[in-house]
């Protein structure tokens, strides 16, 4: 490695990166090749993160970490690494998840969001193409990739992320996005059962809550992949190849403290 990177376990602890492991001599150093990267935007929509009073389904975690999301990704896509922004996107009029035939009828997640999800007639529409609910509120720019057959919590269900993520020659995911504690946990499953190298910002994901998305990083760190700051990350990747750091975010812990929180508005 270049720098003096570092993980957090269990979202806590400090951790420096040795080099390798017993047996796999270049371990850390392949899992950080900004090379093989790709950062998974996950579900930074309007229905989550918009500015309006009442949304489908809001995560105020996530949208006051919309310019740290915007940031973070700036800066990768300056180094070559692709930006592919995930969405859960659902055919209008609820047939995939809301008013399917199944034996289930709706989606676990749905169903288990009425025990303790204030009531909001607006979520049946969450995530129906034709709304504004899927429109992205993160910056998009030129050569970005899309994946919107999301149904469920993953990525990669039922998508053709993996597809992509082969064809870009790609290793190593970044997470970024929304729920820290559903969307991006269940998505780093998946990459981690599909042998991808799993790394998590946890100061650009955001989650239903501060303990939730404490206890999903805990998870992450302890069996999925590396929990770090995103400065310390864009630190390594810069490093990698052989351009200076952006001075602002040298010694710097936590990307927010530089992009700032996104402050509620009314609309």
């Amino acid at each position: 490695m270049k720098t003096d990177m570092y993980c957090y376990m269990e979202n806590r602890n400090r951790l420096t990166l040795p080099s390798g492991v017993p047996g796999y001599a270049d371990a850390f150093d392949a899992w950080l090749d900004p090379a093989h990267t790709a950062v998974l935007e996950i579900d930074m929509h309007r229905g989550h993160v918009g500015e309006e009073d009442r949304l489908t389904l809001a995560v105020p975690r996530a949208r006051e970490r919309v310019p740290a999301h915007n940031r973070f990704q700036a800066e990768c896509r300056r180094l070559g690494i692709p930006i592919i922004h995930i969405q859960h996107w659902q055919r209008y009029g609820g047939i995939d998840d809301l008013n399917n035939r199944k034996h289930n009828r709706m989606a676990n997640w749905r169903v288990l969001y009425y025990l303790y999800v204030e009531d909001n007639e607006l979520m049946d529409e969450h995530s129906w193409e034709g709304t504004k609910w899927l429109d992205l509120i993160t910056e998009e720019e030129e050569g970005d990739y899309y994946i919107r057959t999301k149904k469920r919590l993953s990525g990669f269900y039922p998508t053709d992320l993996e597809f992509l993520l082969h064809n870009l020659d790609v290793h190593n995911v970044v997470l970024t996005g929304t729920m820290t504690d559903a969307c991006v946990l269940s998505t780093a499953f998946d990459a981690a059962n599909r042998d991808f190298r799993v790394i998590v910002p946890r100061d650009v994901v955001g989650g239903y809550s501060e303990e939730a998305e404490h206890g999903a990083l805990q998870v992450i760190s302890l069996h999925l992949g590396l929990v770090v700051d995103a400065p310390a990350l864009l630190a390594e990747y810069f490093a990698r190849v052989g351009v200076d750091l952006p001075s602002d975010l040298v010694g710097v812990d936590d990307i927010n403290a530089v992009t700032g929180l996104l402050q509620e508005t009314s609309v």
